[in-house]
């Protein structure tokens, strides 16, 4: 039986299970120090000194470093390079890191942490979109406040008005929501041979790491490797800020010449690390009477809190599915990211969509019961179709299973029985059905292109064991089973010879950041390319048994035949190995994939701006207590088109998890802070996470329109999940309710007081 497509056991499982795989707080060394870091307790203020006398002489404590120690660049460099390792003249937000204590013990690094003292001269700090749009406000980011900004012009917006018989405008808005990956952030820098440095530790994407280091520490970037422990989660919470904890270890080691710990508490975790961007949309539809979309007009904020980070692309992708997968002909979509006294905003699984897919498929509910039209079918007569075009121009020629999706999920939940109009509801407690529809555009896009491409080296071991190094990671959905499952089918080994190592930078080169549901397309298909070379040699060994010729023969799960005698010309795969050995040819091959181009104007924003999407629709059901205002998530049928799945009960794992946080972030999560900007809830205690008591029945659905790109037709899909599930939710509520809730999380205090 092929590996693709198969349900096969997860192969990092068992070690996580026993507890054999190593975290990054599982790993010592000798003469290893720990970090503590210094953080600014107010949101916004001028740096104006740091004592740091009494805490020098603490005990355990060997060295306290400033921005001032920093040998190379004092910046994190990812997009506009705003963001310090360290704050020099101004802190930005409260917890914004200061100075870095190293001390013998976690504990004395702490207590001399607490016992620096800063001189800071409070400002008033901008906390939120609004206030940051306010003329009024600071400037904490040149004139305007505004880091980055898009356009999506097309057609004649004002005849499109002008025809609509319908134009609905409205505002939404929607929260901080935190990663909670089980395993806090962390990192060890081990300093080594002729100047070195390697830093071990949790993260999605270990060459933004490696280029952190090289330039905190001002070293050339072959004297920095950077390895991948097993890591307990990221969902984007891992892409950009693993590289500050990896500078500030690596500082302290490369200053003291000895290893340094950097692991956070939860509380610091929470403080410190990035988040989702809470999001403004004021949304402008105009319609024909039967509900077909002839204009739309859309401002789309983010709030990037103090630094720009990751916000330029998360705006992007945002900016591009604003519409959400609708066909309209007449668009204005204009966004801004804009800068807040804050913690910086970054990735998080959907990368900006569900803040607008919120507003997008709220809004498209509240046009259909206008219009008094089955929110299925107003969604089936403007979806995206084969033929058809997306905001950005461009045409979906293939792989389009948006259709079926929505059929398949309508079916499964029964919609057709159990949706009627919210004034039908009655008593106490009511029923209610929603639904949403997603498009995803796949990979990096036209907005990261530069970055868009992967590595991968396979090995043939003597033994016949086959060993893959690859450029993304593994950060528990799977990755490295998945991409093993396709390296043993291109190769036409079975799947239990195939080992995926974990990450490393001295290994394969760079590869791009673990993002944007790209790891299977990218990886998978530099796995592919790397067989297509190294298979042919094999079979070379092959032939030679067999007495044939290359081109007769073939090599699958295993074993090599010859095509036309099957079943009576066959050599198995040790046996071939062993020919290959002898006849000394190289066991090895490296792939190189670079994604399909795509384009995008910035004058009008029209162009391929993604080489293939992925599709999806979730229908919700929900229970609400008239009283009480509790809502309870009942049931959600997720019907999904990821072109391929290679492995299906991962799939199915991806759709249950992705669910059951976009459960979260609908209805109980977000962060507060008071009115001088200090986080309030940054412990799990006070921050509500959805648990086991809170998850409804997850139904899924795998719908496979392949895209002949992928890896055996594969698409993205791991981000898809979450997307849909807060604006599903909503509509339901309000199905059962007849009210609109437009600001989430959807509380009982919100449902009671509208």
């Amino acid at each position: 039986m092929p590996a693709v497509g198969s349900s096969l056991p997860r192969k990092d499982a068992w070690d996580k299970v026993n507890g054999k795989a190593k975290y990054i707080d599982d790993y010592s060394f000798a003469g290893m120090l720990h970090c503590a870091t210094v953080r600014s307790p107010v949101a916004y203020g001028r740096l104006k000194g740091i004592d740091t006398t009494a805490a020098a002489a603490m005990p355990g404590v060997c060295r306290i470093v400033t921005a001032g120690d920093i040998p190379g660049v004092n910046v994190n460099p990812l997009v506009l390079d705003d963001q310090p390792f360290l704050a020099t003249g101004f802190v930005r937000f409260h917890g914004e890191p200061v100075a870095l204590v190293a001390a013998d013990t976690y504990e004395h690094a702490c207590a001399a942490a607490a016992a620096v003292k800063l001189d800071i001269e409070p400002l008033k700090p901008v906390l939120s979109i609004r206030e940051s749009l306010d003329p009024a406000s600071p400037r904490l980011y040149k004139e305007d406040n505004i880091f980055s900004r898009y356009v999506i012009r097309h057609g004649d917006l004002e005849a499109g008005f002008a025809r609509s018989a319908h134009v609905f405008e409205r505002e939404y808005e929607t929260p901080y929501q935190e990663h909670a990956y089980l395993e806090t952030q962390g990192m060890i820098a081990v300093p080594g041979i002729e100047g070195s440095m390697t830093v071990y530790g949790s993260m999605q994407c270990p060459f933004y790491v490696h280029d952190a280091v090289s330039a905190i520490l001002g070293c050339q970037k072959n004297k920095v490797r950077i390895v991948q422990t097993t890591t307990g989660g990221g969902f984007g919470g891992k892409e950009d800020f693993p590289s500050i904890l990896a500078g500030h270890a690596a500082l302290l080691a490369s200053l003291l010449e000895r290893p340094v710990k950097l692991v956070y508490k939860r509380e610091e975790d929470i403080i410190a690390s990035s988040k989702r961007h809470p999001g403004l949309m004021k949304m402008k539809v105009g319609t024909d009477a039967d509900g077909k979309i002839i204009a739309a007009d859309i401002q789309y904020y983010v709030d990037g809190g103090a630094a720009a980070t990751l916000s330029p692309i998360v705006l992007w992708r945002g900016t591009v599915h604003a519409l959400g997968p609708y066909v309209c002909e007449n668009v204005l979509i204009r966004s801004f990211a804009m800068a807040t006294n804050k913690v910086p905003c970054g990735a998080y699984r959907g990368f900006g969509s569900p803040q607008v897919i919120f507003a997008g498929e709220s809004l498209i509910d509240e046009i259909a019961d206008t219009l008094k039209i089955d929110p299925v079918e107003i969604r089936r007569r403007n979806g995206l179709k084969i033929g058809t075009k997306t905001v950005t121009g461009q045409l979906i020629d293939q792989s389009c299973g948006l259709t079926e999706t929505i059929d398949k999920a309508v079916a499964k939940s029964d919609w057709t029985r159990k949706w009627q109009h919210p004034s039908a509801r009655s008593g106490q407690v009511r029923r209610g059905i929603g639904i949403s529809t997603v498009y995803y555009g796949v990979g990096l896009g036209a907005g990261g292109k530069h970055l868009d491409r992967a590595g991968a080296s396979m090995l043939i071991m003597k033994d016949g064991t086959v060993q893959c190094a690859i450029g993304n990671t593994e950060m528990g959905q799977g990755a490295r089973t998945i991409l093993a499952q396709i390296a043993a089918d291109a190769l036409g080994v079975t799947f239990d010879k195939v080992f995926v190592v974990e990450t490393d930078t001295a290994f394969v080169p760079d590869s791009g950041p673990t993002v944007a549901s790209r790891t299977t397309f990218m990886s998978g298909n530099a796995l592919s390319a790397a067989a297509k070379e190294l298979k042919p040699r094999l079979i070379e060994a092959a032939a030679g048994l067999l007495g044939a010729k290359p081109e007769e023969v073939d090599l699958v799960e295993g074993v090599a035949f010859v095509k036309t005698a099957r079943e009576t010309k066959r050599v198995a795969y040790a046996d071939i190995v062993k020919e290959f050995y002898l006849r000394r040819l190289q066991p090895s091959a490296f792939g190189w994939y670079i994604a399909p181009d795509s384009t995008f104007d910035k004058e009008t924003g029209q162009g391929n701006a993604y080489f293939t999407y992925s599709y999806a629709t979730n229908v919700a059901e929900v229970e609400v207590d008239m009283q009480t205002g509790e809502v309870r998530v009942l049931r959600i049928v997720a019907a999904h088109d990821m072109g391929r799945a290679i492995n299906p009960q991962q799939v199915e794992g991806q759709i249950e998890g992705g669910t059951l946080q976009g459960v979260g972030y609908a209805t109980m999560e977000e962060i507060r802070h008071d009115a001088q900007g200090r986080m309030l809830n940054n412990a799990f205690a006070t921050y509500i996470l959805p648990t086991t008591e809170d998850a409804p029945e997850i139904e899924p659905i795998i719908v496979e329109h392949g895209y002949s790109e992928g890896p055996y037709g594969a698409k993205g899909f791991g981000e898809v999940p979450l997307m849909g599930i807060a604006p599903a939710v909503a509509n339901a509520v309000f199905n059962a309710t007849g009210r609109r809730i437009r600001i989430m999380p959807i509380k009982p205090e919100k449902l009671i007081d509208c």
